[in-house]
């Protein structure tokens, strides 16, 4: 996503490694790897955590190159995704949090402030996903049931 509410330009980023193939170093096979994946699924991570835990743990630079899908297309295979987009389920959750901050401190308006920012960018990311067919059409952000979405 853009950056839409600061004055940066955001095209920072890191550079993936021009080569595609599998390191000769690396020892794991991509059954190992999916494997691995569905372990730290059933955990309970998201699959970028899962994907740092696998690059700094185990030394799978991009899962992609060693079993040719990505973590979530492996996930869905699987029946192990979300039910929400995982930077959809951060900004609500962030959303949740300012808005039980905001309960404490009325008159904090810079948090106020902030929670319109968020949640106008939930509803834009909301409304992509429904294009995308990633969320029902019929889905809908709503701050009174959004606890019990992150919950």
């Amino acid at each position: 996503m853009v950056r839409m509410h600061t004055p940066g330009k955001g095209i920072a980023q890191s550079a993936l490694p021009y080569k595609r193939n599998v390191p000769n170093w690396q020892k794991l096979t991509g059954d190992e790897v999916k494997e691995m994946i569905y372990k730290l699924s059933k955990k309970g991570l998201t699959p970028s955590q899962i994907g740092v835990i696998l690059r700094d743990s185990h030394g799978v630079n991009q899962v992609r190159h060693v079993t040719g899908t990505k973590i979530l297309r492996i996930l869905r295979a699987k029946g192990l995704a979300s039910k929400i987009p995982e930077d959809l389920y951060h900004l609500i959750k962030k959303a949740v949090a300012i808005r039980k901050h905001l309960e404490k401190n009325r008159q904090d308006k810079d948090s106020k402030y902030r929670l319109i920012l968020i949640e106008s960018r939930i509803h834009k990311l909301a409304r992509y996903y429904k294009t995308k067919s990633v969320l029902p059409p019929n889905w809908k952000y709503e701050s009174a049931t959004a606890s019990a979405l992150v919950a």
